[in-house]
């Protein structure tokens, strides 16, 4: 497959400048300065192996298929509360003061743009920093001219927005939704059933931006956006990073089911005091992350052809908004499992995590790879990114996969493909006939 070289810069448009964005923006610069490593990102570290076992080549990732350098990315985005990139990372409290003097000359330079915010979908939050406008329509054209203005100040050649806002509140396709057409009839009308992070993707998408979604809003899933991204040929990926607790059950669940182990319950509770946890103290932006969190398990245990050992699964989910513990967030599972003759067992674990840390990495490598697809004309749903997404989208019909492992087999082979490598299906009978 023909795919166009990573040339010029890229700039990274990221919605919301709080704490994972100014960790992914930190960290980016404190790379590009050799005082920090990328760890956990698959783009700046991962290898890929390609052939046969016995011919040893396994480059780097980065050496294979051409991403762009971290020297030629540029970061831009908007935010409800209008400090700069330096101080909103202090106010986040994620990254030691030490490390953010480092890069503090970078991080002052990027100050946010005026918000598309309204109080009715994160009710937890108010700025100062918000865009007004005529109609919804009005603002999603101020996006666009934002983003013009970027690409010319900066002189860049390509763009990738990220949705790094809040959880809004939870919502369900509508007639808004169905069409592109109806979706800017909507947008004219100041319809409610049109969130801010909608106005934003339909912006991005419409100029032919490849759009990530970080968080578990219906947003960019909805078939008006799918239709306008086959139209502009913008590839899309989401929703809802896979971080903490969620990454934890999609290592583990997958191999209790490898065994036939049955789970009869598996609580989780998440304590987290920084403003996710505020946002998610709302019960309506909750539902939106309980959703995501829940489907995970149904997907990779399938009870639909395991009856007897997972169709009675009890699994309940909580997020407890504790401020002392900022970002450091802490995921506690208990797993009851069952099993030869019954028997029960219990697994349990706690994961004390730091959010921001782990979701960094992935809004890189989300950003990277997204322009990597644009550039190889891949269009519309990549589902190869599911790998780091709490709630993969995919095509209408399809069920999402889930299992971590099978996911990082789709994303490689995908890698593979795009080459014109073999794709590696690990049967290895060629070793032993």
């Amino acid at each position: 497959m023909e795919i166009a070289p990573a040339k010029g810069k890229l700039g990274i448009l990221l919605v919301g400048l709080g704490a994972v964005s100014t960790t992914t923006i930190a960290g980016v610069f404190a790379v590009r300065k050799g005082i920090a490593r990328p760890i956990g990102s698959l783009t700046q570290m991962g290898t890929i192996r390609l052939g046969k076992r016995t011919e040893g080549r396994s480059p780097k990732i980065s050496d294979i298929v051409p991403l762009s350098s971290l020297d030629d990315v540029v970061f831009g985005g908007w935010d409800i509360f209008d400090e700069d990139c330096y101080a909103a990372a202090r106010t986040a409290g994620v990254l030691e003061p030490s490390l953010l003097e480092q890069v503090r000359p970078e991080l002052e330079q990027i100050r946010p743009w005026p918000a598309v915010f309204d109080q009715r979908y994160v009710k937890r939050l108010e700025g100062p920093n918000v865009k007004k406008g005529a109609n919804k329509k009005d603002l999603a054209d101020q996006v666009g001219a934002d983003i013009r203005k970027f690409k010319a100040d900066h002189q860049i050649d390509r763009l990738v927005m990220v949705w790094c806002g809040s959880t809004e509140v939870f919502a369900t396709e509508g007639p808004a939704h169905a069409s592109v057409e109806a979706f800017e009839r909507a947008l004219e009308r100041n319809d409610p059933s049109i969130p801010s992070s909608m106005v934003y993707a339909y912006a991005a998408i419409r100029e032919g931006i490849p759009y990530a979604n970080a968080a578990p809003n219906l947003t960019a899933d909805i078939p008006a956006l799918v239709e306008l991204a086959a139209r502009t040929r913008a590839p899309l990926a989401g929703k809802d990073l896979k971080t903490g607790q969620t990454l934890i059950k999609t290592i583990i669940a997958p191999g209790l089911k490898a065994r036939l182990l049955g789970v009869e319950g598996w609580y989780s509770t998440n304590i987290l005091g920084n403003r996710d946890g505020e946002v998610l103290d709302d019960p309506e932006s909750f539902k939106t992350k309980e959703e995501s969190k829940k489907s995970v398990l149904d997907y990779i245990l399938q009870p639909q052809l395991y009856p007897e050992l997972y169709e009675d699964l009890c699994h309940v989910v909580r997020i407890n908004y504790y401020p002392p513990r900022g970002d450091n967030k802490e995921g506690w599972d208990n797993i009851d499992i069952v099993g030869w003759l019954g028997y029960p067992m219990q697994l349990k674990i706690n994961f004390l995590c730091r959010d921001s840390i782990l979701a960094a990495p992935i809004v890189l490598d989300v950003a990277l790879f997204l322009d990597l697809a644009r550039r190889a004309g891949m269009h519309g749903i990549q589902e190869w990114l599911s790998f780091y997404f709490k709630s993969p989208v995919h095509a209408p019909g399809l069920y999402p996969e889930h299992d971590l492992f099978i996911q990082l087999m789709k994303l490689k082979n995908t890698l593979r493909y795009l080459k014109g490598e073999e794709l590696i299906t690990h049967l290895g009978r060629e070793y032993y006939d």
